[in-house]
């Protein structure tokens, strides 16, 4: 077996700029396994690394067979049909140990936390000569990716690759938001701020967990269409001059008593709809963030009255070897759908008309579809 392969990638340069280039990726060390990337999906983030300052191997969400393993990898073997997990745990450090694998203190800086071998390890992955980091210790979009142990999940279900790799990122926070951060109640009333690849899985993750009421709002008809489609019972088409989304959540409350829902679920990464989950629902009522929104927002603290919960979670409190393998059991069932998501695939040379799609809402979910020849 050669010591390196080749592979091709999307290279983000720091600069708001990519290129497909020619990489080298070394055999996997005692703990580290070696996958061929089958389909990897396109997400806001992964433009959004384009401008982090550094070159990196782009990408977060992607399915393939395992080619070789490190020595001490238990469990998994090459041909095996894999899952890669972002939000990488360690297993041992605070919060790994406390259940709350999502937020992992080895993937955070400034909190002292067991490392994990090949978690800051470069030397592996190589481009014109020079060690490059790989997103999120992943970088899916490449026809080959070598990753940590962790990071790895098998696929125990007849899935197609293309809906198999965005499990690991959207539809896990949005079905993990409903089910194991809000965790919304049967019967219940739950408001859904924008239709997108996020926000339709907490419509079907709230249709899973047996809500009686699923409405859904966006400024786009054909996105409320959809959201139908997931499991919406009703919708709400918002205006884009609606500051705050206060018509909206007016909408919202002659469909749930005058009250306003019981839960309600921020899915649009605008930071100024930040607070909007809040005027939405009732008093006691939960608001979560799901989106990500990290810049700093005014809140008018009225919309907190009274009894109001507002969390946010990450990444739906994913815990990769317990919910991934119930999400895909959930669409061998088909209660979960993915086929419908992937409404766009595209090859790794025609990464930037999906992002085009992606920005001008043309694609409910895109995916590389990558061909290892290349």
């Amino acid at each position: 077996m050669t010591s390196h392969i080749s592979a091709k990638a999307a290279i983000a340069d720091g600069n708001g700029q990519f290129s497909i280039q020619t990489i080298s990726i070394a055999q996997p060390k005692v703990d580290e396994v070696l996958v061929e990337i089958k389909a990897s999906g396109v997400c806001h983030t992964d433009f959004d690394s384009m401008s982090w300052g550094k070159p990196l191997v782009m990408g977060h969400e992607g399915a393939g067979i395992i080619i070789a393993i490190g020595d001490k990898v238990d469990g998994l073997s090459p041909g095996d049909r894999v899952l890669l997990n972002w939000a990488i745990p360690c297993g041992r450090c605070f919060q790994c140990t406390n259940g709350e694998q999502s937020i992992c203190e080895a993937n955070y800086p400034g909190v002292e936390a067991p490392e994990i071998p090949g978690h800051a390890h470069l030397a592996g992955t190589r481009c014109a000569g020079h060690s490059i980091e790989r997103s999120f210790r992943l970088g899916t979009m490449a026809t080959h990716a070598l990753v940590h142990k962790n990071a790895v999940v098998k696929i125990p279900v007849d899935i197609p690759f293309s809906s198999a790799c965005i499990i690991g990122c959207g539809v896990m926070t949005g079905y993990g938001s409903v089910v194991n951060a809000a965790r919304v109640q049967p019967g219940s009333s739950v408001a859904v701020l924008g239709a997108g690849g996020v926000g339709l899985n907490v419509i079907q993750g709230a249709r899973i967990a047996g809500a009686g009421k699923i409405i859904a709002i966006d400024i786009m008809q054909s996105k409320l269409d959809l959201a139908r489609q997931f499991g919406a019972t009703d919708t709400v088409l918002a205006s884009a001059d609606d500051a705050n989304l206060l018509k909206a959540a007016e909408a919202v409350k002659t469909r749930t008593d005058n009250r306003g829902a019981d839960y309600a679920f921020e899915c649009t990464a605008i930071p100024e709809l930040g607070a909007a989950p809040l005027a939405m629902v009732r008093n006691g009522g939960t608001a979560v963030q799901v989106s990500g929104v990290e810049q700093v927002i005014s809140v008018d603290m009225q919309l907190f009255e009274w009894d109001k919960t507002y969390i946010n979670p990450l990444y739906g409190k994913c815990r990769p070897q317990i919910d991934l393998p119930i999400l895909m059991q959930l669409y061998a069932s088909g209660q979960l759908l993915l086929d419908e998501l992937v409404t766009a695939t595209y090859s790794l040379n025609d990464l930037q008309q999906a992002f085009d799609d992606m920005h001008h809402g043309r694609n409910a979910k895109g995916v590389l579809i990558m061909d290892a020849s290349l």
